[in-house]
């Protein structure tokens, strides 16, 4: 790993970071501070948890509550009023549309962007039986799921991960869908029984990397905190969250996103899909020059938009959509 300097010099050594409380965010957040003591074994954290709407709110499902800073608000103002430093977040989490006032100071490498089956006798989404009743908290993992087997019952589910867990258990669901990167992180890895190919089930914008935001201003911190910034995770960020920008999509549109960086440059696949799964526009778009990134996943959202998306759109929303 690369040497970084010291912090020998520097005026601010003591960070307080806004994590939530959850187990995951808290795991998140722990990695990011012990990375960065790795690097600067001479600062000192503080973590400070706030509960987000997002964790007070458990009794409704993320598309009717219809607010896209549903899990990042309250750190935000933490940080606009100065009571933290950064603040850490799952980058699926973050709205295109920062505050005024926030920067992302850096994305962070990304782990296992699929999402994963977890079911009651270990059987893949394939042989999950006729009619079996599946959870998931995303309308994105709903669509997709009812446009690949639209037998399947999808349930509600809200919750962090511990509870999610714990619902499945109480519950006589056959079937639960998570983010890869969350089940792992916690070492749950035994209990997937599949991880399910993005060519069925397109993740969401981001997932498997965090961001850290900090102040727009605070120049300090944000060097600081650029030596977690992992190049190649940036990249599909901002293919990704461009493509979500241009749709003006969050959590009540089902839009699935994946990016990929090698040596032949970038390639980005997107989906745009209808609630009840009847109807998924999907396309991909390539550069081999990963500069291009931002306007590929603006090029890529046209290309959806044009061949139906809008559509999709205008039923959700109600109105006409760019």
């Amino acid at each position: 790993m690369r040497q970084r300097p010291p912090l020998h010099g520097r005026l601010k050594q003591e960070f307080r970071i806004a994590s939530r409380g959850s187990e995951l965010a808290l795991w998140q957040t722990n990695w990011v501070r012990g990375e960065l003591e790795k690097r600067f074994p001479e600062a000192r954290f503080e973590t400070i948890t706030i509960k987000t709407t997002g964790d007070k709110i458990l009794d409704v499902p993320l598309a009717k509550i219809g607010d896209k800073g549903l899990f990042t608000k309250e750190l935000d103002t933490s940080l606009l009023r100065g009571e933290t430093d950064f603040a850490v977040h799952s980058l699926k989490d973050l709205p295109t549309k920062l505050p005024e006032g926030l920067a992302i100071a850096a994305i962070t490498e990304r782990w296992d962007a699929r999402d994963v089956l977890i079911s009651r006798h270990g059987e893949v989404l394939a042989t999950l039986p006729e009619g079996a009743r599946v959870a998931t908290g995303s309308l994105r993992r709903r669509s997709q799921l009812l446009s690949h087997r639209p037998d399947l019952e999808i349930l509600e589910i809200r919750g962090n991960l511990n509870t999610r867990f714990r619902k499945f258990d109480e519950a006589d669901w056959d079937g639960m869908i998570l983010a890869a990167a969350g089940v792992e992180r916690l070492g749950w890895h035994d209990s997937i029984s599949e991880k399910i190919s993005t060519d069925i089930l397109l993740p969401a914008v981001g997932q498997g990397s965090c961001a850290i935001l900090c102040r727009e201003e605070d120049s300090e911190t944000r060097k600081f905190l650029a030596s977690m910034e992992h190049r190649e995770s940036m990249l599909a960020a901002l293919a990704e969250r461009s493509l979500m920008r241009t749709l003006e999509g969050g959590c009540q549109v089902p839009i699935g996103a994946h990016a990929l960086i090698s040596e032949k440059g970038i390639s980005l696949a997107g989906c745009v899909c209808s609630l009840d799964g009847k109807i998924l526009v999907r396309d991909s778009v390539s550069s081999d020059s990963c500069d291009d990134a931002q306007a590929l996943g603006a090029r890529l959202a046209g290309i959806l938009l044009e061949n139906g998306g809008r559509e999709i759109l205008r039923g959700i929303f109600g109105k006409d959509s760019r």
